[in-house]
């Protein structure tokens, strides 16, 4: 009787142990990782399996894509990241969700957010600086306007120079 109720908690458990360990073998451990990601991820080392799967996924994608990028990427990244770090905790909040408020826009919307900021960048410096001290002065009624008109004029329908009949 002992034996057929053994026999049916392994077979019901079973499938749990599966899982289990399949679970185990997805997540990101230290000796799963490459010798270059170990390097790059040296100082979560000893806190390693203490940190969440979901945090231990995101830094070892986060050391795979370093190790792909060439020396100008690699400054560049390490800039960005001297950057955020000098921020303070209400800033870094305050870019978390407009990069979430970003994510949530339509594709068409992210888009144009996009060309405008390509724009932006290719404007020379002294204009975009001049740019940046207008908007800077203007009160948020003043910002919004100007929102609003820049979303207006993106919506219309503007025949380029290129298309336009000669």
């Amino acid at each position: 009787m002992k034996t057929k109720y053994l026999i049916m908690l392994l077979i019901v458990s079973l499938p749990g142990v599966g899982n289990v360990a399949m679970a185990q073998d997805d997540e990101q451990t230290w000796s799963n990782l490459t010798e270059e990601q170990q390097r790059l991820l040296e100082p979560y080392a000893e806190d390693w399996s203490a940190l969440s799967p979901e945090r231990r996924e995101r830094l070892a994608e986060g050391a795979r894509r370093y190790a792909d990028m060439d020396p100008d990427q690699r400054a560049q990244a390490r800039d960005r990241f001297n950057s955020w770090r000098e921020l303070n905790d209400e800033q870094r909040e305050a870019i978390r969700d407009r990069y979430q408020q970003f994510q949530n826009l339509p594709p068409g919307e992210k888009a144009r957010i996009r060309d405008n900021f390509r724009r932006f960048r290719e404007l020379p410096p002294d204009r975009r600086q001049q740019l940046r001290d207008r908007f800077r002065d203007m009160t948020p009624d003043q910002r919004q306007k100007v929102r609003d008109r820049l979303r207006q004029r993106q919506q219309q329908v503007r025949p380029r120079s290129s298309d336009r009949p000669n």
